[in-house]
């Protein structure tokens, strides 16, 4: 992965207020996020830096790059499973640094680890994340709502990728969180799983990040997007216009 160009040492930029910042902000109208000259290093390596991100409830952001460009540490520093090398970072509100596990319970990452159990069946996978959940949903018609056919019994390990992926769409529809997190969500599937998951997308409760080199579906469910490269954000504008923003930086097409 090509290495982010290193930050000058020193404090976070004051260019924007600070995450968090104001206090006794409304649950319903506060940023689900806010991140301020986020930066992320493994030793000498960035594999970003120099990142501002405010997100409003309900919006879609659609982190734009090729591969190596940082999308997927981003993700993961910003759904708290990494800490920030540099910046700062807020959750729905929060002060910056506050309790991970707050946000935690708030947020849901679908990344290319599917986190389900592989030797159980969808609808068993469903039972044991509603009951971790304390959730009553019934979970026969949240399969069909995912165009899964809850009969099926044979394991998830003999799934294809997309019936994978509409599983895993299943359980961030029974969470139900603020904010969710999607990485590369269009990896491994034909253009009708294409067609499958981006309605599926369009049905996610809350706030949407999702990080993809796939332009023009991408950008298509998305209200904005930001777009980095080599580890640094370049541009961000319109989710529409990304596609040209992408050949202005590459040099190239889409």
């Amino acid at each position: 992965m090509p290495a982010a160009p290193a930050p000058a040492e020193g404090p976070p930029s004051t260019a924007a207020p600070a995450p968090g910042a104001g206090g006794g902000t409304d649950p319903a109208t506060a940023p689900v996020l806010q991140a301020r000259d986020l930066g992320r290093r493994f030793g000498r390596r960035w594999a970003f830096a120099r990142v501002d991100l405010d997100l409003r409830p309900g919006e879609r952001l659609l982190l734009a790059g090729g591969n190596g460009s940082g999308k997927t540490t981003l993700l993961r520093v910003l759904s708290t499973l990494l800490s920030p090398s540099r910046g700062t970072l807020a959750h729905f509100g929060g002060a910056p640094g506050a309790d991970p596990t707050v946000a935690r319970r708030q947020l849901a990452l679908l990344s290319h680890a599917p986190g389900l159990y592989e030797d159980l069946s969808g609808i068993d996978n469903l039972r044991v994340f509603a009951r971790l959940l304390g959730a009553a949903d019934p979970l026969p018609p949240l399969l069909e709502r995912v165009g899964l056919d809850p009969a099926r019994a044979e394991p998830v390990r003999a799934w294809s990728a997309g019936m994978r992926k509409r599983l895993q769409i299943g359980l961030v529809l029974l969470q139900r969180p603020r904010l969710v997190l999607l990485d590369e969500p269009f990896s491994s599937l034909d253009p009708r799983g294409f067609d499958q998951l981006s309605a599926l997308i369009r049905e996610l409760p809350g706030a949407v990040v999702l990080a993809s080199h796939q332009l023009g579906m991408a950008g298509a469910l998305c209200d904005r997007a930001l777009l980095l490269d080599a580890g640094l954000p370049r541009w961000e504008g319109a989710a529409s216009d990304v596609g040209r923003a992408w050949k202005a930086v590459h040099g190239g097409s889409a």
